[in-house]
């Protein structure tokens, strides 16, 4: 653009008058917008019936201009796709006015509370039940307050960009502390600009401890806190911290640099107590990490793959992120077909950023990708649903909760685990090319994540042509991402230096049993137990006419057969004894693993996609 000045040949007289006339213009602008700042939505919450884990909530909302109140309880919370209904735990709401002159309160909806001819100032008091600490609802005792927002407050449509602050009445008697990425104002006291970053700032409230460091990116130096209420001692603390921080800079080294954290922070907010669910979930700033094993009993080992997935949504997910989540709706379930990559690709690097960090090693690593492989690869349900398909289901199994049966045995493969397999493939197919997976997340990154522009699945398929040239992208994309189909992973492995193989002598029947020898899950279709005909409830009685004590007999008797062998399998359903028979074969099994003896141009390949840079 034209600088204005320079085309007018002003004298220098006439450029102060006019610097003059923009400075007091900007004055009166930025005095008019002061004047007409929106009245912040305050809250304050007391915990003094924690031990009943019940909370206190009062919130004011400012004078509204339409002619009724509706305010309401979040149905979907940030980073779960699935309704959870906060409302249900929501009770004893009453309403005053400014005068404290009690307020009429109508139902319309479950969700929903509705005053009719509001006054000035209303103000909402209501009791909350929490008894669940994860990366979605909130917990009240008198150990800790574990609050996940959305599941917490009240908020009205009417004042959803309004500014909010809340007010925490914490228990003093058990030494409780608030860490949250909220805006301090006191040591109580916390703020945010509006109620979509409100709803995405979870707040724990106990007696903590506390470790940081910092991290130089970009010329800013952050803070990076890890928040743990445990009884571990400093020592172990000091121990899983030093992994954390080596998780942090190999992340950092993906991208290239931090994001660019608000206020210069970014804090783990991890609950490792019994009675805690396991659960993690990603937000702008901070993440929650929750496990029932504390660091001393299991967590040091069994809880650190967590810290790694959700501090690389804090570039994948929250700021690279699915246009169809832009905004989050809290009114709603919340979908889109990105998961495959949002999530599955964070899963790809969990692992992967544990070796290169040195948490754990190659070995391991190799070792970690069976499970994970064996699920995607011998699942059905590839004929049904793509990757992209597969994230629609989100909102019925993230968490989601519903009484009638389902068939994912046959119809489902998660999107994280689907996607992290794509994430493996597409890494090691680009590293056949002289390319990498982080040089693609870092195009990406610069291109939407940075400049926070949401992206679509075309965005992603557009990026990788550009840095992978376009036949390459095609060729990806339209087998693997728009199809169901499954890349050449033997290759792709050998590449590196991994061993890929089956064993053609095990049998394989194709169903699971409790100790009962009652099928639990639905047999999965095309296996020999399927082809039987033999399903889900029913009780295997004998097998060859021997009869069975416990499901160890019977792992024992068919690890005997040999694959090609017909059996004759009695059951027991609905009461009715039936007979089928069953014929065994090679356990689709593939077993990955670490070859220390891969060719030295094949181990310098493979230290290139495992070692830190």
């Amino acid at each position: 653009m034209k600088n204005w000045y320079l085309d007018q040949k002003l004298v220098i007289d006439s450029k102060f008058f006019a610097l003059k006339q923009l400075i007091t213009l900007t004055i009166i602008i930025c005095g008019s917008l002061f004047l007409k700042a929106q009245e912040p939505v305050t809250y304050n919450v007391s915990f003094d019936n924690a031990v009943h884990h019940e909370a206190e909530i009062t919130v004011a909302f400012p004078k509204t201009t339409s002619d009724s109140l509706h305010f309401r309880m979040s149905r979907s919370s940030p980073g779960r796709y699935a309704l959870h209904e906060f409302a249900k735990n929501v009770y004893g709401v009453m309403a005053f006015n400014e005068a404290g002159d009690t307020l009429q309160i109508v139902r319309s909806n479950p969700y929903e509370w509705v005053v009719p001819n509001p006054e000035g100032k209303t103000t909402v008091k209501y009791t909350l039940f929490a008894n669940r600490a994860d990366g979605t609802y909130s917990q009240i005792n008198e150990s800790n307050a574990h609050l996940n927002m959305s599941a917490t407050f009240m908020y009205a449509d009417a004042f959803f960009n309004h500014p909010v602050e809340v007010e925490f009445e914490v228990r003093e008697d058990l030494n409780w502390k608030v860490a949250t990425q909220l805006e301090k104002k006191t040591d109580t006291k916390y703020s945010a600009p509006n109620f979509q970053y409100f709803m995405d700032s979870p707040t724990v409230i106990s007696d903590y401890k506390k470790r940081s460091f910092t991290v130089t990116s970009n010329g800013k130096e952050y803070t990076i806190e890890f928040v743990l209420h445990d009884t571990a001692s400093g020592e172990l603390l000091d121990e899983y911290f030093d992994k954390v921080k080596r998780i942090v800079i190999a992340e950092k080294e993906v991208f290239g640099e931090l994001p660019d954290f608000d206020f210069g922070r970014y804090t783990f907010l991890a609950n490792y107590t019994g009675h805690a669910s396991g659960d993690g979930m990603e937000h702008r700033n901070s993440t929650i990490l929750t496990d029932s094993e504390g660091l001393a009993d299991g967590g040091m080992e069994n809880n650190i793959g967590t810290v790694s997935h959700e501090f690389f949504h804090a570039w994948n997910v929250e700021r690279l992120r699915p246009k169809e989540l832009e905004p989050f709706n809290f009114s709603k379930a919340n979908m889109t077909g990105s998961l495959w990559f949002a999530e599955g690709f964070t899963s790809y690097y969990t692992n992967l950023i544990l070796c290169r960090a040195e948490v754990i090693t190659p070995e391991e690593y190799a070792k970690s990708l069976n499970r994970t492989f064996n699920y995607v690869w011998n699942s059905p349900a590839r004929e049904y649903f793509n990757p992209i398909e597969m994230s629609y289901q989100a909102p019925f199994v993230d968490a989601a909760t519903s009484v009638d049966p389902v068939n994912r045995e046959n119809t489902f493969i998660s999107y994280y685990s689907y996607g992290s397999m794509l994430g493996l493939a597409l890494d090691l197919s680009l590293r056949q090319n002289g390319l990498n997976l982080d040089d693609y997340m870092k195009k990406l990154w610069e291109e939407y994540g940075k400049k926070e522009i949401p992206y679509t699945i075309d965005d992603l398929h557009f990026t990788l042509s550009l840095y992978a040239g376009k036949p390459f992208a095609d060729t990806f994309f339209n087998n693997y991402i728009y199809k169901s189909g499954m890349p050449n992973y033997g290759e792709l492995f050998e590449s590196v230096g991994f061993e890929f193989a089956q064993d053609d002598e095990k049998p394989f029947a194709g169903f699971t049993v409790n100790n009962g020898n009652v099928i639990t899950r639905n047999v999965q279709k095309g296996t020999p137990a399927y082809l039987a005909n033999l399903s889900l409830g029913d009780e295997i009685i004998s097998v060859n006419g021997e009869k069975l004590e416990g499901n160890e007999s019977l792992e024992k008797l068919l690890s005997e057969k040999k694959v090609g062998e017909e059996l004759t399998i009695k059951y027991k359903r609905f009461g009715e004894e039936k007979t089928t028979k069953i014929k065994l074969v090679a356990d689709p099994t593939y077993k990955i693993t670490y070859d220390e003896k891969a060719r030295r141009r094949v181990r310098k390949h493979r230290e290139a996609w495992l070692k830190q840079k």
